[in-house]
């Protein structure tokens, strides 16, 4: 079993990978024009639970430094264009991610 996130930041979604099987697939937020949301291979680093503000109840950092998948205090936000570069989750969804996705799952991003 190899646990890895697939995320397409055109189609604002994460899916949740088991090898080739799709185990489950979320809506997200990505970022604006400004400050999109970088593509590329990273892994899962750390976690945090009730991280600081705006950053829902769940913060899971990136190998890319200062990027994370993490939830929101602005569910409206979810399925468009609206952060700084991070995947923004609905808080339920973050929760029920992070119980499958360990520190060193891989994330793959692109468009």
């Amino acid at each position: 079993m190899t646990i890895w996130i697939d995320i397409s930041t055109l189609k604002h979604r994460l899916k949740l990978m088991d090898d080739n099987k799709l185990i489950k697939a979320y809506p997200i937020a990505v970022g604006k024009i400004l400050t999109p949301t970088p593509s590329g291979t990273y892994t899962i680093i750390n976690k945090q639970l009730n991280p600081p503000a705006p950053f829902g109840v769940l913060w899971m950092g990136l190998s890319k430094p200062h990027y994370g998948i993490h939830g929101t205090n602005n569910p409206a936000s979810i399925g468009k264009n609206r952060s700084h570069g991070c995947i923004r989750m609905f808080n339920h969804d973050v929760l029920e991610l992070s119980s499958r996705a360990t520190i060193g799952t891989k994330v793959f991003i692109h468009n």
